[in-house]
């Protein structure tokens, strides 16, 4: 908790120190701090109206299970929003008009003649950034009918994607790029720079969109891991965008703008809620704050327009999914909470497991298992020469496999530390890769 006090506001005020017009980033910071007072001074004073209407949960890694207020996420969600709107006349300020003479007619901005005609104003930017709040607004519904009815992974999977189709009008019409690069090296060969992908690049959108809510909702169980992960992930995507704004090319600095001021508002409110739901935890973020999140960086990284630098962020998210899959498709079981089994004697978590006794898992990939544990990627129990158990295979498990036994809260910190780690090489190898692969990077184009 104390590391993140320290490099929160640091990175916020690096941010707004390398932002070369930083009005924005300025009013958006303004705005974060507010948040982050609203959300930590509310859900103290919450928490017993959510069990009084049925939202609670039981810890399960504390003694005696104590009883603990659900879906306190959705606060963090609905003070980001409402930050998010109050922070509309204060972005766009500048481009109002003074006067009108009405019908229709704009005649007399705030903005001097010499700076910008009379009839400029930037409804694209706009239309992103309302497109955005209602992503988000669609995507916060789903997670509280999810908290409130419990829906069945198989039908909620699927449904952040039609929260995000006026996310997708907006890139259509707004910008409407399908192509991507060809690697230098091919471009001889192929005779072409670009390939235009067309509806596949919307596909791709989509399933991004999907999966980022899913999968902060997968990897998650432990106190502060979700919101942690989240804090992480925001804290990366603000140093990639600090980059671009003090080294990158001019074109490039007003998509990182606009990342910046829909993630730091988000930062502060998801530190606040991490301040009552890390160890031991007072309350759950539950499945509205994971789709929230996730919903996010999707919506950053989409009209931010660095979705694959995105995803790179994501990669202890999308090899907790990849790991998962044999659990999560049927082919090894997988019980409802796949949770680390605590031990109240020593007070540490202990990989939890499945039992293969009463449901095996498919014949044919026993064999696939037994591989895994040659390798130290998960764990089997034998007997008799016979497997009966398998540890649960989510990168929660995996890391007490690695590491063996420890405190909950030691656990998120090594998660945390291993998303952190993951993230600063994605982005140095995102750089890296970009100048060898196409001969150029915009971040090293200086003005």
């Amino acid at each position: 908790m104390g590391v993140f006090r320290i490099v929160v506001p640091l990175v916020t005020v690096l941010l707004i120190c390398c932002s070369k017009q930083h009005s924005a980033v300025l009013y958006s910071s303004g705005f974060a701090l507010l948040g982050y007072g609203a959300t930590n001074w509310l859900i103290p004073r919450v928490g017993n109206s959510f069990i009084k209407i049925g939202l609670f949960g039981k810890d399960m890694s504390k003694p005696g299970r104590p009883v603990i207020p659900e879906s306190v996420g959705a606060v963090s969600a609905t003070v980001y929003l409402l930050i998010m709107l109050l922070c509309i006349p204060f972005m766009f300020y500048k481009y109002m008009v003074t006067t009108t003479s009405g019908g229709g007619h704009r005649d007399i901005s705030i903005l001097e003649p010499s700076e910008v005609p009379a009839s400029f104003f930037p409804h694209d930017k706009l239309s992103e950034y309302l497109s955005s709040i209602l992503c988000l607004e669609s995507t916060i519904l789903l997670g509280i009918a999810d908290d409130l009815f419990d829906l069945r992974w198989r039908h909620k999977f699927f449904l952040p994607a039609v929260g995000a189709i006026p996310l997708l009008i907006v890139y259509y019409v707004d910008f409407g790029a399908t192509h991507v690069l060809v690697p230098g090296f091919m471009q001889n060969w192929l005779k072409i720079s670009t390939i235009d992908l067309g509806w596949l690049y919307y596909f791709y959108m989509v399933s991004m969109t999907i999966f980022c809510p899913n999968s902060i909702n997968i990897l998650a169980g432990i106190n502060g891991l979700e919101v942690g992960q989240s804090i992480v992930l925001s804290i990366l995507a603000l140093i990639n965008d600090g980059l671009y704004l003090t080294l990158g090319h001019s074109t490039t600095w007003e998509n990182h703008r606009f990342s910046a001021i829909l993630v730091l508002p988000f930062l502060w409110v998801s530190l606040a809620l991490y301040n009552w739901n890390c160890w031991p935890a007072k309350v759950f973020v539950g499945d509205t704050y994971c789709y929230f999140a996730g919903m996010v960086f999707a919506v950053v990284g989409i009209l931010g327009h660095f979705s694959k630098t995105m995803l790179m962020l994501f990669l202890p998210q999308i090899l907790n999914f990849l790991y998962s899959v044999p659990q999560l498709f049927g082919l090894v079981p997988c019980p409802r909470h796949r949770l680390p089994r605590f031990n109240e004697k020593d007070g540490l978590l202990y990989p939890s497991r499945a039992n293969l006794q009463e449901t095996p898992a498919k014949a044919f990939f026993l064999p696939i298992l037994k591989i895994l544990h040659y390798f130290k990627l998960i764990e089997l129990e034998f007997h008799e020469g016979r497997v009966v158990s398998c540890t649960n295979m989510t990168l929660i498990n995996l890391v007490l496999v690695w590491l063996g036994p420890m405190r909950e809260d030691k656990l998120c910190q090594a998660i945390l530390q291993l998303q952190f780690a993951v993230g600063i090489l994605a982005i140095v190898a995102r750089h890296a890769m970009g100048k060898v692969l196409f001969g150029h990077d915009n971040l090293w184009t200086i003005e």
